[in-house]
């Protein structure tokens, strides 16, 4: 079995459901138990200042980071925060998922995205994007995704809105170049 994890799907034009319309998700897991993974460009309609201080109002918060929008990481689980970020350990509940890339699902992060004593780079998402044994594999074969291996500048630095095209691009393709409808040769 080949793993997707650390790789970047991209939807299609033809993607349907409305959550994962033009959506850019980074697959932090895949094996023969199905894949989870993070969007990595759709907003959640708040910034970190906020979900800072419904979860912990003592925190000091910068504003300049705490200006940083939080993501809808998925349709599962979205009251639960995943914290996407460059290597730096000592979190309680961390997982490194390549040698520059972690994630963290413990709260004792979150009062430190807004100050100094944050990683250097961060992606917060409320929820996941989770696959059954196989779903993932057939979506693909269905010309659901385009892949694409992730790298650091995607993930972090480029802007929110300009992570789909940014993506496609990647593949060495302009995005006009994807017909709106799928199909096989």
């Amino acid at each position: 079995m080949n793993s997707f994890q650390n790789y970047l799907l991209i939807a299609m034009p033809s993607m349907e459901d409305p959550y994962f319309s033009r959506s850019v998700t980074y697959i932090c897991e895949h094996n023969e138990q199905g894949a989870m993974g993070l969007v990595i460009n759709q907003p959640a309609g708040m910034s970190l200042k906020e979900l800072i201080n419904q979860t912990d109002k003592e925190a000091i918060v910068d504003d300049e980071k705490a200006k940083n929008i939080v993501l809808a990481g998925g349709p599962v689980s979205q009251d639960r925060g995943f914290i996407l970020h460059t290597t730096q350990p000592g979190w309680s509940a961390s997982l490194a998922l390549t040698s520059e890339i972690m994630v963290t699902t413990s709260k004792d992060i979150l009062s430190s995205l807004g100050n100094s004593e944050a990683p250097e780079k961060s992606i917060v998402t409320l929820g996941y994007a989770g696959w059954s044994a196989g779903q993932l594999e057939e979506e693909i074969r269905a010309n659901s995704w385009l892949m694409v291996e992730a790298d650091t500048e995607l993930l972090f630095d480029t802007p929110i809105h300009k992570k789909w095209e940014a993506a496609v691009h990647k593949l060495g393709i302009d995005t006009w170049q994807i017909a709106p409808t799928a199909g096989n040769a």
